[in-house]
């Protein structure tokens, strides 16, 4: 099979688990706009926003490792569970004695939430790290599976104790901690984990070299945190909880974007570590940056026009603050992507500090734009510093790479789709009924127009497997 189809079969696949149970949860929204207060959630968005800064920084990234180095060892058993064991080996003890500590120093929150918080971190950080390691080891389904279980338990468990029951907060941390136990269960038992565990092959030498892989990638986790969440506390403290609210729904749809890119990221770097190898890698990177591209940009386009239709139907309450500022979001998103891209690349080479520095510089001007603009434009600061840092994020990134790996940019393509792009979020953000559907018939056309070679690609094969297929 080529690279080509390796990488559209492993995104397909990793598409359900990364993509549909995000829309999973955009089902969950209108029901916990609709019965949290706008305190609760804003803690709610407060709280998932600090899972994803702790987890990474307490498992010191060994999960990023975990991927990365059973790669290399999929076909060598007793080594599969060297690295596995050896994970678990750090991971148990420090997480639970981090957890314990969070416990004890959480402020001014309930004990039952707090008892709730801990016990949905010490899962999340188990699920994530097992979803790493059947990534490792090429079980993509199994990944994708154990996601979209995960997601409908969830799904279903909010209806029932946020929707029915009325839980509040706690109805929502309650849903997500059994969700997460149920996809976890899972991963360690279709994916045979705890058979890889054996805590004879215990080796301080084999944890200290995946630290060394793993330990640069917190200042990027890190950095990655002040580019997605410090928008959040600072609005905190300058606006309000009601105002992390507004912003948190403004990002819901956007994030939608974010999901189908993450979906290939994930594919990707394990294709930009496999052909690393190979004679033809320049070239390879090169069109699959040019044809990443046009893919991005045209489901971009498709989103934007599509918005004032998703905004009505998945956002409730009093959020109509929200929406001018999506399309600002909208284009941070895109060159969040580029982004990731190329950060695939980085660990393709194993550059984990460059993938640190980058990041770090970015979060250092987001959370300047963000000071610099939050007494006089509001909730537009956390909006506007997003796009600038991600923007300035992308395009160093693309003359950074270049400095080890070669790679072409076709920038007269770029510099057009980003110009209509920006001309689209232009019409959105005024959202008039004529223009809204002109921009929805312009997004559509130009992204089938920016990507008829593959859909041409696709109807062929299509086309192709129907006429030879025997009934």
């Amino acid at each position: 099979m080529s690279r080509s189809r390796d990488l559209a079969k492993n995104t397909l696949i990793l598409s359900f688990g990364t993509f549909l149970p995000k829309f999973a949860a955009l089902v969950t929204i209108p029901v916990i706009t609709s019965h949290l207060t706008k305190a609760e959630y804003g803690t709610y968005d407060l709280i998932t926003t600090l899972v994803a800064l702790l987890l990474p920084v307490v498992t010191f990234q060994i999960h990023s490792a975990a991927f990365r180095f059973l790669i290399e060892c999929r076909d060598d058993p007793r080594e599969k569970k060297i690295v596995i064991s050896n994970i678990y080996a750090f991971l148990l003890p420090v997480t639970i004695i981090t957890l314990f500590i969070l416990y004890l120093i959480l402020p001014n929150i309930e004990k039952d939430t707090r008892l709730l918080i801990v016990v949905y971190f010490f899962v999340d950080i188990l699920i994530m790290v097992s979803q790493q390691i059947v990534r490792g080891l090429s079980q993509n389904k199994l990944f994708s599976a154990s996601s979209v279980i995960q997601a409908l338990c969830n799904m279903l468990l909010v209806v029932v104790t946020v929707g029915v029951i009325d839980w509040g907060l706690n109805g929502v941390l309650l849903s997500l901690i059994v969700a997460s136990t149920v996809g976890l269960l899972v991963l360690v038992i279709k994916g045979r984990i705890i058979h890889q565990i054996n805590f004879t092959y215990f080796s301080p030498s084999k944890i200290k070299q995946m630290l060394a892989y793993s330990w640069p990638m917190i200042p990027n986790t890190l950095s990655g945190w002040v580019l997605a969440a410090s928008d959040r506390f600072v609005l905190t403290g300058f606006l309000g909880l009601e105002s992390v609210a507004v912003y948190a729904a403004a990002n819901k749809i956007p994030q939608l974007f974010t999901s189908v890119q993450g979906t290939f990221i994930f594919a990707w770097q394990e294709n930009a570590s496999l052909a690393l190898s190979d004679n033809d890698v320049e070239k390879y990177y090169s069109d699959m940056f040019d044809k990443i591209f046009c893919i991005l940009t045209g489901i971009m386009m498709v989103l934007i026009g599509a918005t004032p239709i998703l905004f009505c139907l998945l956002i409730r309450g009093d959020y109509s603050a929200a929406y001018p500022q999506m399309p600002i979001l909208f284009m941070g998103m895109f060159f969040s992507a580029l982004a990731s891209f190329l950060g695939g690349i980085y660990i393709a080479h194993k550059r984990t500090k460059n993938v640190g520095i980058t990041t770090m510089l970015a979060a250092a001007c987001n959370l300047l734009v963000d000071f610099a603009l939050i007494k006089s434009v509001g909730i537009t600061a956390a909006s506007v510093s997003t796009l600038v840092s991600y923007m300035l994020l992308a395009i160093y990134r693309m003359q950074d790479v270049k400095k080890f790996q070669p790679i072409v940019y076709n920038y007269n393509k770029m510099i057009l789709c980003v110009g209509v792009l920006a001309a689209m979020c232009v019409l959105c953000w005024n959202n008039h009924f004529a223009t809204n559907i002109g921009n929805l018939i312009l997004g559509c056309t130009f992204a089938l127009f920016l990507n008829r070679k593959l859909a041409k690609d696709v109807m062929a094969s299509i086309k192709h497997r129907f006429m030879n297929k025997e009934f």
